[in-house]
């Protein structure tokens, strides 16, 4: 009997190593098409890591892409992420969003259904007026938000529409951002890839500045990230263009309001002596100029009044977050060690559960690959129609699970910026609703879940699942039906999901060590901030990330469900949210 059990667990060992192999045996995608713009690879790595870190980018001085990113690279914050009711502190009580007397029934009595969405606190309703180059901010002034995030006569921070994804591992997908409007293509300019036939940047050869189109496949990290900076609601004042944040981001010195740890794993040998920022001879501009050719930056007059570097800022930006978020790779779990050979590396319950995430709950039918997606550039390359809804083609990897009603949010079935249909078919049964299927690795630390954020343990999730979502009138993808799990079935699936995590993410070791951030997190009673510039404006709460260096932190990583219940607030889980910052966040 010994040795049938032994047998059988070298059976399920060898299917499961067929199927999803090791992360490490997948290439980094690279974007094509991108080798005339860049002249050093390392210089644009912590250009990168600067813009995505540094809290000057946003219009206020204290919003920067890190953010809503800063937490296994999604948003942990406890307070004011809801978009109705404002400015409220988040319990486990709070969850799930739709609950049921049955968790097992999805016709069972709702307990509760609260339509809300967790997002992130982005920035104040402010209109951008001019830069002010005396402290690196933008001036501007309230606008009024009575029907949206006003309470009791003042403007809060406002919220997204969605949850913010992690942005480890998100180079291996095709397309970025829940609706899949960050393109495959890069445009240098906006998200929506050849949708924008406008869109060039300017090169200078021969003398002349003349307008050229960029065209990088592989690189929806480049579009996302083009998208936020000057996004009225997630970081800038309204108004605000690329070539005007590019001309006062380009005199400014990197992270110069925030520690940075002396070994950093990009940052050390760059480090102030006063531990704030990179060293006074650094700019910016300087580190364009030492990271893209020539061809792109060096003409003083550009296009509507700007400098060539300055109307080319958004190229910058877009390849330098790519390349770093390309360093963001998470491929050193029990799972790839497992997967790699070393069948000691998970328990017999994580198998278990790898083997019903394989086989009875097809759990891979979206969570498909090392990436354990279907929407990444592998199975887009691969095989076109994997993982998508039927005939879906270039729309592999987007599902409707049930989440919400069909036409809370119309996901893939949306249009982007210039009136398209974000699906490539959107005939296709099931677009309308349909989602992005994220990623799960570091899935342990990147709660709340969904796009809408409605759930705040895996064991919800497993739940949600189990009674075959919540919300399936209208149709959902494949396999998403009542799966009958028994009580150590789900419990085998949460562990092998806890599998997924890698050490070096749970304590925040290189290459996902960071500097310092202070982030907003709720509203101090909604009383009005001292800012004599902004008088509708509410005062904050403000509490620290604090930097760390490439060993990473004794303390892993908090979990959302443990923050919901204050465990870790001791110091025995990393960015609790109850640290203040050591000094009043930046203007």
């Amino acid at each position: 009997m010994h040795l049938k059990l032994s047998f059988c667990l070298i059976l399920y060992t060898a299917v499961a190593l067929e199927a999803q192999p090791s992360l490490r045996t997948i290439a980094v995608p690279q974007p094509t098409n991108v080798n005339q713009y860049i002249a050093n690879r390392a210089a644009l790595t912590l250009l990168g890591k600067a813009l995505f870190w540094d809290m000057q980018l946003g219009s206020d001085g204290r919003t920067a892409c890190a953010t809503c990113h800063f937490h296994a690279g999604a948003d942990h914050r406890s307070q004011h992420q809801l978009v109705s009711p404002l400015n409220r502190s988040l319990t486990s009580s709070d969850f799930p969003f739709h609950a049921l007397s049955d968790p097992t029934n999805n016709n069972s009595t709702v307990l509760r259904n609260n339509s809300s969405i967790y997002g992130s606190a982005g920035v104040f309703r402010r209109k951008f007026t001019a830069i002010n180059f005396s402290n690196g901010t933008d001036d501007g002034y309230d606008l009024a938000d009575i029907a949206s995030f006003s309470l009791d006569g003042l403007n809060l921070r406002q919220v997204t529409a969605r949850n913010a994804p992690s942005v480890i591992n998100a180079v291996f997908n095709a397309r970025n951002f829940w609706d899949g409007r960050a393109t495959n293509l890069f445009n240098g300019n906006n998200p929506f890839g050849a949708a924008d036939s406008a869109a060039t940047v300017l090169a200078y050869r021969n003398g002349q500045l003349r307008s050229e189109k960029v065209s990088s496949t592989n690189a929806s990290l480049a579009s996302q990230a083009v998208g936020p900076p000057t996004n009225n609601v997630e970081m800038s004042y309204d108004g605000l263009n690329w070539p005007t944040l590019g001309q006062r981001m380009l005199t400014l010195r990197p992270l110069a309001n925030q520690r940075v740890a002396a070994d950093d794993s990009v940052f050390g040998p760059f480090v102030s002596s006063s531990a704030k920022g990179l060293n006074p001879s650094i700019t910016y501009g300087s580190l364009v100029q030492e990271a893209f050719a020539p061809e792109y930056w060096q003409a003083l007059e550009g296009r509507d009044g700007f400098s060539q570097a300055e109307a080319n800022f958004a190229l910058f930006f877009g390849l330098a977050l790519q390349q770093y978020q390309s360093t963001l790779v998470s491929d050193d779990s029990p799972f790839d060690r497992f997967a790699s050979g070393d069948t000691g590396a998970m328990t017999q319950q994580q198998i278990n559960g790898l083997n019903l995430f394989r086989g009875r709950a097809e759990c891979n039918t979206c969570h498909s690959g090392s990436e354990f997606t279907a929407a990444s550039i592998g199975a887009l390359l691969n095989n076109p129609g994997r993982g998508g809804p039927p005939n879906a083609g270039p729309d592999t990897g987007f599902f409707r699970t049930g989440v919400s009603p069909r036409d809370a949010d119309l996901g893939l079935g949306g249009v982007d910026g210039f009136g398209n249909p974000l699906s490539r078919n959107p005939n296709a049964p099931n677009v309308q609703g349909a989602f992005k299927t994220p990623g799960l690795r570091n899935i342990e630390f990147t709660g709340p879940y969904f796009h809408n954020g409605g759930q705040a343990s895996l064991e919800q999730v497993v739940e949600f699942y189990n009674r075959g979502g919540d919300f399936p009138a209208g149709g959902l993808g494949p396999n998403v039906r009542r799966l009958n799990l028994s009580a150590n079935d789900r419990a085998s699936l949460v562990a092998f999901m806890k599998a997924l995590s890698d050490d070096r993410v749970k304590f925040q070791r290189a290459p996902f060590d960071h500097p310092e951030l202070c982030v907003p997190n709720g509203h101090t009673n909604t009383a009005q901030t001292t800012d004599a510039r902004f008088t509708l404006s509410a005062d904050e709460n403000w509490v620290a990330i604090p930097a760390t260096g490439k060993a990473g932190t004794d303390a892993p990583l908090q979990t959302f469900a443990e923050m919901l219940d204050g465990i870790g607030n001791d110091g025995s889980r990393a960015n609790h949210l109850s640290q203040a910052c050591p000094a009043s966040p930046a203007n």
